[in-house]
């Protein structure tokens, strides 16, 4: 197989606000917001992604373009809102705090990191039976990475959907692929990742035969499925702390440095 391609590098800017929680790995509750912007010298205005987060699960991620909230529970928009707008002004304050960190750093890229691939089923696959493989894309950064399924060598293009990047403690990042199938006796899928820090596109190859792997961690099996049944129990706590963003527009955001 031959290289991959070299994109140009990728200049990061990340910001992390934890809003609830004290020592964090202590068994407290976390809510947090978390918002990063990333460039190219090519490109000055580059991809970004706002999103809260409860204990490392997704809340909610705001669509820049379509300037749109997307909450991953739905039953959430019952109880609270958030502006877009608030998203975007933050957004536009890390891309001037991106550019000023360029320039002191004589513009210097972001150290690009490898991804692990981890593939497996939602579920134990049985031939015939309708089932979700998930492709975890783990331990990466900058997040920029291309996902395509392979089936019997073939590309997969329908029924497939990925996640937002997820920021890890490390400064790293996480993301899952799905692709929903019917597992075929003697079909192999593959889950192809490309990424800056690779000098070849990584498979993960699985078929209905092979063992299971188990994801990394408890937790990113959670934030891959959804957000956990005790979730429900900060809502109450989550519609004061938003609701207080909303009246507090400028409050969070960082100025420029």
């Amino acid at each position: 197989m031959s290289g991959a391609p070299k994109s140009p590098a990728t200049y990061l800017g990340l910001a992390l606000l934890i809003l609830l929680g004290v020592e964090p790995g202590r068994g407290d509750d976390i809510l947090s917001q978390v918002a990063f912007v990333q460039r190219t010298l090519e490109s000055p205005k580059g991809p970004a992604e706002f999103m809260f987060e409860f204990n490392d699960d997704e809340i909610f991620h705001v669509d820049l373009d379509a300037k749109e909230t997307i909450w991953r529970l739905p039953d959430f928009k019952e109880f609270t809102s958030f502006q877009a707008e608030g998203a975007q002004g933050n957004i536009a304050v890390l891309r001037s705090n991106l550019d000023i960190l360029m320039r002191r750093s004589n513009n210097t890229p972001a150290e690009s990191v490898p991804p692990k691939v981890t593939v497996y089923p939602e579920k134990p696959a049985e031939v015939g039976e309708p089932n979700i493989l998930i492709c975890l894309v783990s331990g990466f950064s900058p997040p920029e990475v291309g996902v395509t399924w392979l089936r019997n060598g073939q590309v997969v293009t329908d029924r497939v959907e990925e996640t937002d990047f997820y920021p890890n403690k490390d400064n790293s990042f996480r993301m899952f692929s799905y692709m929903t199938f019917i597992p075929g006796r003697g079909d192999v899928y593959v889950c192809r990742v490309t990424h800056s820090g690779l000098e070849q596109p990584l498979d993960r190859e699985w078929n209905p035969n092979m063992p299971e792997p188990l994801p990394e961690t408890t937790e990113n099996v959670v934030c891959g499925l959804g957000l956990a049944v005790g979730i429900v129990g900060i809502i109450a706590g989550t519609v004061l702390l938003v609701k207080s963003r909303q009246l507090n527009g400028n409050r969070f955001r960082q100025g420029p440095l």
